[in-house]
């Protein structure tokens, strides 16, 4: 008895699970020239594998020929290839992937912009990663904190304030409250810098944000922290 979609969907997972990812592809490839056409979770399952065992360009070929053969690379296949680059810092790849989705009428999600901003600043690709950020937010999507704290740490790094003060400020503007290692972060650049006026607004958005007793805001420069302390105190005297 010929094996159906499922039966060969079941004998790839079970390869895969044995790290027999080129077992699987062979698989595959037999499933098509018997002119069977693999469902969704078939290719899911070959390509988080190829993905996992750095077969990137095995995986991004499987993505390119799923419309030809007849299913519809959607979201998931996309992402776990975008995934799958950045993971291995060719972020520069993750891009094209990106950017060929509309075109194989899938829209970029939350989840590939958010991937693809963090492996950017990972490499340092700040301009870009800038540039992504802004476009996920001029399409409704709000920015995890991470691809935030990125871009700043990223910026910090070269010397590039303007920039990661315009993050932060974004950052503050769409409710995402920056954690203490991010203030660190760009406080400690300018107060290297000695960029009092800039000191002075950003203190004020620091000023902005909830301070509790278990706030953890150290490191922050000479004489802040002791400030933000005694706004503690004065909050809790008032309470």
């Amino acid at each position: 008895m010929e094996p159906d979609v499922e039966s060969y969907r079941i004998l790839m997972q079970g390869l895969c699970r044995k790290s027999q990812v080129n077992t699987a592809v062979s698989l595959l490839e037999d499933m098509l020239n018997k002119g069977y056409v693999p469902d969704t979770l078939s290719y899911t399952t070959l390509l988080n594998s190829l993905c996992r065992k750095k077969k990137l360009r095995e995986a991004y070929k499987l993505l390119c020929r799923m419309k030809v053969k007849g299913c519809n690379p959607d979201i998931v296949h996309y992402n776990t290839v975008i995934l799958g680059f950045c993971r291995e810092r060719r972020a520069g790849d993750a891009i094209k992937v990106i950017e060929d989705m509309p075109e194989n009428g899938c829209i970029p999600n939350l989840v590939s912009y958010r991937t693809l901003v963090n492996g950017l600043c990972s490499q340092g690709m700040l301009d870009e990663a800038k540039a992504y950020l802004e476009e996920m937010i001029l399409k409704g999507f709000v920015p995890h904190f991470s691809a935030f704290h990125g871009l700043v740490k990223g910026f910090c790094n070269v010397g590039r304030m303007e920039e990661a003060c315009f993050v932060l400020e974004e950052m503050l503007r769409h409710g995402e409250v920056p954690h203490t290692e991010t203030w660190v972060t760009i406080v400690q650049r300018i107060c290297c810098e000695g960029e009092s006026m800039e000191m002075e607004r950003i203190l004020q958005n620091v000023l902005k944000i909830e301070i509790t007793r278990d706030a953890k805001i150290v490191d922050l420069g000479q004489g802040l922290e002791e400030f933000l302390i005694r706004k503690v105190q004065a909050k809790s005297w008032k309470a």
